[in-house]
């Protein structure tokens, strides 16, 4: 086969009728018939490309099928630049049907998933807690013997979600408060082993019965006034 030939056949490819943006714009008009408002996506290819067929490919915004796609049939009679549409379809996409890769229980739950009735175990080896009270790292309460005893480990990833949750000196609240939590009235610092930079609010119109951080602050602090 000569060059011409080939670059012949290559030219006559690109411009099919199947592939011009008029038979695009058909076969979205074919799904506006069967679709939801707002449920076809951008168009994103074309597969089975033939003389007379084409099937065009769009993205699927359809709750419930993440990873699905619209495909159009489209066809055009030989010699003609007319598309008709086939048929229309709803697909799952490569890999839409696949299992996703399997996580660990332990690391599926996350903080507010328990609910009433629930049971969560610890995951084995959590650094959290330990059985040895004699441990360096147990942090133990004289007259109070528990299975296990919460770690250092434990206490201070708890008071990084302190200090840096909704209830710390960083969140929106704290930001914009004059006064702060150590100076209030209505804050009980927690005391050792947490030491003096958490407290419990006692105020029932603010962050009533929460750890927070004695750098925290909200509008409610005792010390307010207000102009009349």
């Amino acid at each position: 086969m000569t060059d011409t030939k080939k670059r012949s056949r290559k030219r006559g490819a690109t411009q099919s009728p199947l592939l011009s943006p008029a038979a695009v714009a058909t076969a979205r008009e074919a799904l506006a018939e069967v679709a939801g408002d707002g449920e076809v996506g951008e168009h994103v290819g074309v597969t089975g490309l033939g003389a007379n067929v084409a099937t065009h490919r769009f993205a699927a915004n359809v709750p419930g099928y993440s990873g699905w796609e619209w495909n159009v049939v489209a066809a055009c009679a030989t010699g003609s630049d007319w598309v008709t549409i086939n048929e229309v379809a709803l697909v799952p996409a490569a890999g839409a049907l696949e299992a996703p890769d399997w996580v660990p229980y332990a690391e599926r739950v996350r903080p507010g998933d328990l609910g009433p009735g629930d049971i969560i175990e610890l995951a084995p080896g959590d650094e959290r807690v330990t059985e040895d009270s004699m441990s360096r790292h147990a942090i133990t309460f004289p007259g109070r013997e528990t299975k296990r005893y919460l770690t250092e480990k434990g206490l201070s990833d708890a008071e990084r979600r302190w200090r840096t949750g909704a209830f710390g000196p960083n969140s929106e609240f704290a930001e914009k408060a004059a006064l702060h939590c150590r100076s209030c009235a209505f804050y009980v610092p927690l005391g050792e082993p947490i030491g003096d930079n958490f407290g419990v609010c006692t105020n029932e119109f603010s962050a009533d019965g929460r750890v927070v951080a004695a750098s925290y602050g909200c509008g409610a602090h005792s010390d307010t006034t207000v102009a009349d």
